[in-house]
């Protein structure tokens, strides 16, 4: 799975990084809107984390240009602005989530996990294919019904692979 992270705090945007590639995702990371829009409308992306926020152009703004290029990527809005009229922006723009900072770390990767579910037609957490069995909140693994065990390498290739 391949995030886009458009985020202009240093810090945070490193974090969030290191913490999806620890989880099995591809990351791309931009500081700013202009760099951001570009990535988004060049790359296939499974998923966006965006702040609103961002030098150049703003988070918004990018939001809508992706989608009035047709861009159906689901986006999660991460951003310190949390008033209901801002959530309500956010979603009208085109967001398909939007979580206000601070937050938690799981609450983010959990989401995310259920945008590229839903973005992908799985609305549950467990994946099919044939008789191997994925569930993507507990890690398991299972081939007609029997516990597989993987290595998180080979747990990270097969969830990609199912998807």
């Amino acid at each position: 799975m391949r995030i886009l992270i458009v985020e202009d705090e240093p810090t945070l945007g490193k974090q969030l990084k290191s913490t999806l590639e620890g989880a099995g995702y591809a990351v791309d990371l931009s500081t700013d809107g202009e760099d951001g829009h570009y990535m988004g409308s060049t790359e296939n992306y499974d998923a966006v984390i965006l702040d609103l926020g961002l030098p150049e152009i703003d988070g918004l703004t990018v939001l809508d240009r992706w989608r009035k290029e047709g861009r159906k990527f689901p986006v999660l809005v991460l951003t310190a602005r949390d008033s209901w009229s801002d959530k309500v922006a956010g979603l009208d723009a085109g967001a398909d989530d939007y979580l206000a900072k601070p937050f938690q770390t799981e609450e983010l990767i959990a989401r995310l996990r259920a945008l590229i579910r839903r973005a992908s037609g799985n609305a549950s957490s467990e994946l099919t294919v044939g008789e191997v069995r994925l569930d993507t909140r507990s890690g398991r693994v299972t081939l007609a019904g029997q516990p597989v065990k993987l290595t998180a390498q080979e747990y990270k290739l097969l969830s990609y692979l199912m998807h």
